[in-house]
């Protein structure tokens, strides 16, 4: 039979009571769960280009402003004998490039328009001539032809085709009840109504480039649109 000292006792009852706190330490600590995985990169869709209005070409020069806030044109701040001739000029490029049906009634008020006005415009043309003699002497023939065809040219952009044909149907009715001693006053009216067409397009060529500037720098210039790119804070945000 084993005997016990007292001294004996009291160590088993502290060993007993360790192994037992230790288990009960034991079963309030859990294993630490396993981390989740990182989150997947968020890709983000590049988006479409901005299109220039009509489809115009990118590069497309548009004239500044002016301090009056017009923009420059062929068509603006030229004498009245002019303004005169730039309206028949302008009708004679819509004669010509008008071409759908809707647009046909163009071609005979213009051949009517010429026939109505021949005097009239026989008299502009020498006064017009006259003028640019004075500005340029002998040789007025070469710097005023120049300008002629930036007038023939303005008015054929090829984006303003259409807004620029609507303008110009509606420009030929009225100018069917004009009388030559009022084509003068007819041109001053005219003219501008036919010049707001380039002035809206060119405002909104100058939106399309500021539109395409906040694109390339969003993101970046070498980007393809429709693309998935990895999201940063610049393009993910904007």
């Amino acid at each position: 039979m084993i005997k016990f000292s007292m001294k004996s006792c009291v160590q088993l009852a502290a060993v007993a009571s360790l192994a037992i706190s230790g288990c009960a330490e034991a079963k309030k600590k859990k294993p630490l769960p396993v981390p989740p995985p990182p989150p997947a990169p968020k890709m983000v869709f590049v988006a479409w280009k901005p299109v220039p209005p009509e489809w115009a070409a990118p590069n497309t020069q548009v004239p500044p402003l002016l301090p009056d806030g017009l923009r420059q044109s062929v068509n603006r701040q030229i004498t009245p004998a002019q303004t005169t001739w730039n309206l028949r000029s302008g009708y004679n490029v819509a004669a010509l490039n008008c071409t759908q049906p809707k647009h046909a009634e163009i071609l005979i008020n213009y051949r009517a328009f010429l026939k109505a006005h021949a005097k009239t415009l026989k008299a502009v043309n020498n006064k017009v001539d006259a003028e640019w003699r004075a500005r340029y002497g002998a040789g007025f023939i070469k710097p005023r032809e120049k300008y002629m065809t930036e007038v023939y040219n303005h008015f054929a952009i090829p984006p303003t085709l259409p807004a620029f044909c609507d303008a110009a149907l509606a420009m030929s009715r009225e100018g069917k009840l004009v009388k030559s001693a009022d084509l003068q006053n007819f041109a001053a009216r005219s003219l501008p109504s036919l010049e707001i067409v380039f002035d809206d397009f060119f405002k909104r060529f100058d939106q399309y480039r500021l539109d395409m500037a906040a694109w390339e720098t969003r993101w970046g210039k070498d980007a393809v649109p429709g693309s998935t790119v990895l999201a940063t804070s610049t393009n993910s945000t904007m």
